[in-house]
């Protein structure tokens, strides 16, 4: 069959030389990170090199510690000398996700959001599928691979978060990869990852988010001021959501010149993407899915609607947007 795993991966093969040197660049996450694993597993002994770049720096304490209990390595896109590379691939993004992509003739590009009209000498792009590694997980069947623990934990893990746990979109094939890497993973290697969930100079913001937070009936909310990055907020949350009884979480601070506002909910009642994109879309970037989503907002955005500086007016701005008081 022209399009079976099988024939895509004799295509992708076929693309390399024992000479080339390949370069994959991600914008690091699980599912990112795992599938650049994959692809350089699938072509160990084909290609002469191949190194994996990423255009952003880690912060997330699980995405720190799985870069270090798998074992990737994974080196700063700024620190490439991409004239030494004779092939360029792409993973779980496409060339107009990240300014970093730009003007990069790529030769593979491997991804499972929409697509944005991607051309490559190689491309298989799936929306339909609920993780890139899912894709990539049927690429190391289809060469009768079997995955290392490191490798198969990896894709585990990316397929795991990109689903949250099945939670969001996925359809069988992503159920099928799973079940097949269970076979091989570490499964204290995905424990020890998932259960990353801080830093130390997180903890000070918890008591921060503690101090200021306003709760209203099922719902909870808190500004925290400048953050060191915006994980905090995801982190702080993702907290609030395990509190008994509640249905909102919303945390917000500022960092880099941006109001972020994240946002959760139980996925029962309104729709958390759609409310953002209501509320705050025409400020900024605003979106998400039903139970997650997330705003940036430039501070110059925000003049005549409320002082950025202040920490107690921008906190009564978003709640009273939000109608939580």
């Amino acid at each position: 069959m022209a399009n079976s795993p099988k024939e895509k991966l004799r295509r992708l093969l076929s693309l390399f030389s024992r000479e080339d040197r390949l370069l994959i660049l991600i914008n690091p996450d699980p599912d990112a990170m795992a599938s650049a694993m994959a692809l350089k597993r699938l072509l160990w002994r084909k290609v002469f090199a191949t190194t994996i770049a990423g255009v952003e720096k880690i912060t997330r304490p699980d995405n720190l510690a799985m870069v270090r209990l798998v074992g990737l390595d994974l080196v700063p896109v700024k620190e490439v000398d991409q004239s030494q590379f004779t092939r360029f691939a792409i993973v779980d993004s496409q060339p107009n996700h990240h300014e970093a992509f730009h003007g990069i003739d790529f030769d593979v590009v491997i991804d499972h959001h929409p697509d944005t009209g991607v051309k490559a000498r190689f491309s298989d792009i799936r929306p339909q599928f609920g993780a890139t590694s899912t894709i990539m997980t049927q690429y190391i069947r289809a060469a009768k691979i079997k995955p290392s623990a490191n490798l198969a934990t990896g894709l585990f893990y990316g397929i795991k978060t990109d689903t949250m746990n099945f939670q969001r979109k996925a359809i069988i094939e992503d159920v099928a990869a799973f079940q097949f890497l269970f076979r091989h993973v570490n499964v204290h290697m995905a424990q020890r990852i998932e259960q990353a969930e801080m830093t130390l100079d997180f903890l000070k913001y918890y008591r921060i988010a503690l101090e200021r937070m306003r709760r209203r009936r099922h719902r909870i909310s808190a500004h925290l001021g400048p953050v060191r990055h915006p994980d905090i907020c995801v982190s702080i949350a993702d907290f609030f959501m395990k509190i008994h009884d509640m249905a909102w979480a919303i945390v917000s601070g500022i960092y880099q010149g941006r109001l972020v506002i994240i946002v959760r909910n139980d996925g029962i009642r309104k729709d958390a993407g759609k409310l953002l994109a209501e509320k705050f879309g025409r400020l900024g970037s605003a979106g998400g899915h039903k139970s997650m989503a997330r705003a940036e907002i430039p501070v110059e955005n925000l003049v005549g609607h409320v002082d950025h500086t202040d920490d107690k007016a921008v906190a009564r701005w978003i709640t009273r947007r939000f109608k939580l008081g």
